[in-house]
């Protein structure tokens, strides 16, 4: 497990400084905090292959995370207690032909609002890799299976339609299925979502009327509306220069996001003009922030501590109006 993670620290690492435009770096005091007071609500086992890659949210506020290296999904209680919902089966060989990191990964997840979860599974081999289902009570199986040299990582629910879109950052591709699983066919396979080197599309967010994705090589997010019959419409990159980018969650005041940088240890606010602001350090406990969560105006964010190697935990950070705060420097963005 250690030298899983030293893996994925390293690839994390080389993404964060090899990425087309390095972030500024800002200190804690200096940064403009969406919060009152950023708190620590658990702490996971990095010994255990803990290291919670994305989360989902219930109605009582408990989280549902991945644990990347852990091959499991688990629910975190609004008090803090940890329980784990499902183990995946290990690939035979170990998970060593997963694409890019070496290890078997288990990464996007959303909810229903019947409780079912969904979640990717990337095992580098092509009896388990693809999009699994977790209904509440029951186990968990595979319903769609994804190339074994791909690398899925973001997934995103329509629920009105009954779909499901699933990103793959190392075959730079969206896909989609059914909610009731079979085989998935491509979406969008746009320039915009290929990498320059180690992951491209990565977090996946449907909102009013488009699909929203990051690029973690290229440091940006864009926008892709939904045209006639559901077929993507021109890709609109929306925001730049955000080093190490991985998921994100709307605030719920229009185009306001939140997005956790991994490799550079940030949580930033990226403003409906594209601007950003850094928001969250390392010095508020963030240990490789991965995804972000919004829910009563509160945000979720958990941290796998792939590169720090030293606390994976799961941060709760009241979120304030778009661009106050404290009165601090407000820019941060070339």
């Amino acid at each position: 497990m250690r030298n899983r993670l030293v893996a994925l620290a390293c690839a994390v690492t080389a993404a964060a400084t090899t990425a087309v435009t390095a972030l500024t770096q800002v200190s804690a005091s200096a940064a403009t905090r969406p919060v009152a007071g950023p708190r620590i609500a658990a702490h996971f086992d990095l010994s255990h292959g803990q290291t919670p890659e994305n989360i989902a949210l219930e109605p009582d506020g408990t989280a549902v995370v991945t644990f990347a290296a852990g091959r499991q999904v688990a629910a975190v209680s609004p008090r803090g207690d940890t329980r784990i919902l499902a183990t995946l089966p290990a690939p035979a060989d170990g998970g060593v032909h997963t694409p890019k990191l070496g290890f078997a990964l288990t990464a996007g997840i959303v909810r229903a609002h019947d409780g079912t979860l969904y979640f990717l599974y990337a095992s580098g081999t092509s009896d388990l890799t693809g999009l699994w289902r977790l209904r509440p009570g029951g186990t968990p199986h595979r319903i769609a299976a994804l190339p074994a040299d791909g690398l899925p990582n973001g997934l995103a629910l329509d629920e009105h339609h009954d779909r499901l879109y699933m990103a793959d950052s190392a075959l730079g591709r969206i896909s989609t299925v059914p909610t009731t699983g079979g085989t998935p066919t491509t979406w969008s396979a746009a320039p915009e979502l290929a990498s320059t080197g180690f992951l491209g599309v990565n977090g996946l967010k449907i909102h009013r009327g488009a699909l929203w994705a990051t690029n973690l090589d290229r440091g940006t997010v864009v926008r892709i509306p939904f045209g006639p019959g559901g077929r993507p419409g021109p890709v609109q990159i929306r925001a730049t220069g955000l080093t190490g980018i991985d998921d994100f969650a709307f605030t719920g005041r229009g185009d306001d996001i939140l997005a956790a940088l991994d490799g550079p240890n940030k949580v930033v606010r990226i403003h409906p003009d594209g601007t950003w602001t850094t928001v969250l350090t390392s010095a508020d406990g963030l240990q490789n922030p991965t995804s972000v969560a919004v829910r009563r105006n509160v945000a979720y964010i958990p941290s796998a501590a792939y590169a720090t190697a030293s606390d994976p935990n799961l941060m709760l950070a009241p979120v304030a109006s778009p661009r106050d705060g404290a009165g601090h420097a407000p820019h941060d963005h070339p």
